[in-house]
């Protein structure tokens, strides 16, 4: 781990982000959902669901729109590990669903770029990303074998590096993250299939990252925040 990321964890200090720049955060997922143009109602409906009453109780989801990524550099302002603490929240909301599309990546590039961060993992998760035209080609990976590398090990250990001091990014992570892996279900539409789920643990090799991430989450809520977590657990 290096430098940056050693710090991030070890600052555990409250730093409440304001409404402007949480606004823009928040702006900047939802450019990264709507990249890969499969952002429909149900999903505005889930990602309202898990921001509205975190991060911005009082406004309409509908009123925000993608913001572009010098606006959100501009927006961030300065401080690094803000900078990075955001693009490890989007690439998360990216690769969510077990599937980084390149157009998932190129909102997230250009959002690196912009924020003027180097983060040479996320060249290993660009080896992850689906092709249509090949089956199977996603975040889901088949059983290594005995000594084989882990091409996704620097992802896994930069979303580990992530710092926890803001109270409201700390909530917004324990909704987005479910306490448990989810059972895998269709979603059906006037009775009609329209996705399968499969279970989040087996889809996503990631998953521990996350579930690591919403323990910090709801350490720092408890422990710094003295705060109920009983409603997230």
């Amino acid at each position: 781990m290096n430098n940056n990321n050693q710090s991030a964890v070890i600052n555990n200090e409250v730093q409440k982000l304001d409404d402007r720049t949480i606004t823009a955060w928040l702006r900047g997922l939802l450019t990264v959902a709507y990249a890969d143009g499969h952002f429909d109602p149900e999903e505005q409906d889930l990602i309202a669901s898990l921001t509205q009453d975190e991060l911005m109780p009082n406004t309409n989801l509908g009123d925000l729109e993608p913001i572009c990524p010098e606006d959100l550099a501009t927006e961030l302002g300065d401080d690094a590990q803000i900078r990075e603490n955001f693009l490890r929240t989007a690439v998360m909301m990216a690769i969510a669903n077990g599937v980084y599309s390149q157009a998932e990546a190129d909102s997230v590039h250009n959002f690196q770029e912009a924020l003027d961060l180097d983060i040479e993992a996320l060249q290993a998760l660009e080896s992850t990303l689906w092709n249509p035209e090949q089956k199977n080609n996603n975040l889901i990976s088949p059983d290594k074998e005995e000594g084989a590398i882990d091409v996704l090990n620097p992802v896994k250990k930069w979303l580990d590096g992530m710092s926890i001091n803001d109270p409201r990014v700390a909530r917004f992570l324990c909704k987005m993250i479910p306490p448990q892996c989810p059972f895998e279900r269709d979603i059906k539409l006037f009775g009609k299939k329209i996705v399968h789920i499969p279970p989040m643990c087996k889809l996503n090799p990631l998953y521990e990252q996350l579930v690591g991430l919403r323990f910090r989450s709801l350490s720092y809520l408890a422990d710094d925040c003295n705060e109920d977590i009983s409603n997230y657990i």
